[in-house]
């Protein structure tokens, strides 16, 4: 746990960083390809709605030693309906069965009763009958319809108030990525949408949304003045922002898919089918989706949108001409280097001769890097006017012949005339 602290210090200091705007077309292929599939599965197997949306009849009844095959062919037999009409489930733990066919007569609807108590010795009054309408079920979808479509605008309008359009735009693109990958999960293992199912969508677009705007107001946070300093561009100051509260993002979403794991495992594992089921399964799928969504599609998207712009074109342009300028200038300092250590008196390595005497632990080297300061200035000032003397100054003081007296010179026996 602490190793994870520090992991998530480091990432808001700045200090370790994952580039997630500048891998942004590997998240759009890989969620390209996720909706594409979504998308088929969508218009190829479809949706399989339950009674409340589609309308029909709904059986439930007890007959633990039943098995699937003699339910269906009971109850579409004695109903007068093709068996792939005849939807059979358990429920509660395996103890109950759940039937559902198409709209049927009233009185279809109590022969089918009387078949299934007399098929599994159950009494009559215990297969309970539940009917709905294909009206009633046409206006619950039309109203879920409507509660989605009025969700997305009042979204787009705050964000558009709150921060402006283009995060608004990336928020929307994150919550249409979500429903699609959502929604066609369910079309992928033919699970039942049900009202807890839509009640489920409009609540991980909302969990969503929020991870959304939290990164977002860093993203703010982080490019407000960008343009004035000019030290980096919008797209490395939103995966700042990223990196920052990505911990925070991870934790948030471990501690709300925890709850929800467990009600989808006891939904699935001991209660069966039921609306509790439905309501886990859609908060679990939209929950990973939305933190990834958050994460890998919003910002990227309005890092894409922002970079657009003509003055944040014009800054990443400056950015890379800085770039540019400083590499070429490193270029030069190395091969200036280079051939300075290649010169004479290098010895075997020109790294050597670059190497600052002051900087060793010899006092004799430090002794000479003093007397070498002092006497700059001096042999600077003369080489600058005299090339000669610049001459003389490198090559060092001329040694002159020692001169004896005249009586040192002369030869011996003679004498001084006088």
């Amino acid at each position: 746990m602490s190793r994870l602290g520090s992991i998530g210090g480091r990432l808001y200091r700045g200090e370790v960083s994952f580039d997630f705007v500048g891998r942004k077309r590997l998240w759009y292929t890989i969620s390209g390809v996720i909706v594409i599939v979504a998308i088929a599965a969508l218009a190829f197997r479809g949706l399989n709605y339950s009674v409340e949306f589609k309308g029909g009849v709904l059986y439930q009844f007890s007959a633990p030693r039943a098995t699937t095959t003699q339910v269906t062919s009971t109850v579409s037999s004695s109903g007068g309906i093709s068996s792939a009409d005849v939807i059979t489930q358990r429920i509660d733990g395996n103890a109950k069965w759940q039937v559902q066919t198409p709209v049927l007569s009233v009185s279809t609807e109590y022969q089918v009763q009387n078949a299934i108590a007399a098929k599994f010795g159950v009494p009559r009054n215990a297969v309970s009958i539940q009917s709905v309408g294909p009206s009633w079920g046409a206006q619950i979808s039309q109203k879920a319809l409507e509660a989605l479509i009025a969700f997305l605008i009042v979204i787009v309008a705050y964000l558009t108030i709150a921060f402006e359009w283009r995060m608004a735009a990336g928020a929307l693109v994150a919550l249409a990525h979500d429903i699609v990958i959502t929604v066609g999960i369910y079309a992928l293992t033919g699970f039942q949408v049900s009202p807890a199912t839509v009640i489920g969508l409009l609540t991980i677009l909302g969990y969503s949304l929020y991870d959304t705007v939290v990164v977002f107001d860093k993203v703010r946070e982080n490019t407000a003045g960008l343009l004035a300093t000019r030290r980096t561009s919008y797209s490395d100051a939103a995966n700042l922002a990223l990196n920052q509260t990505l911990v925070r993002s991870i934790n948030t979403s471990l501690i709300a898919l925890l709850p929800v794991v467990s009600i989808l495992a006891v939904s699935v594992f001991l209660l069966g089918n039921g609306e509790l089921k439905d309501l886990s399964l859609v908060l679990f799928v939209g929950m990973l989706s939305g933190t990834y969504s958050s994460i890998c599609i919003a910002t990227p998207v309005l890092a894409d949108l922002k970079e657009r712009a003509p003055e944040y074109r014009q800054l990443r342009k400056q950015l890379a001409q800085r770039a540019g300028s400083a590499k070429r200038q490193a270029k030069v300092t190395v091969r200036a280097g280079a051939a300075a250590g290649n010169g004479p008196g290098t010895g075997s390595s020109g790294a050597l001769a670059d190497a600052d005497p002051a900087d060793s632990d010899d006092p004799a080297g430090q002794a000479r890097e003093a007397e070498t300061d002092t006497d700059a200035p001096e042999t600077a000032s003369v080489g600058a006017t005299d090339p000669a003397a610049r001459s003389r100054a490198t090559s060092g003081p001329r040694q002159q012949p020692r001169r004896g007296s005249a009586s040192q010179r002369r030869p011996a026996g003679k004498k001084k005339r006088r």
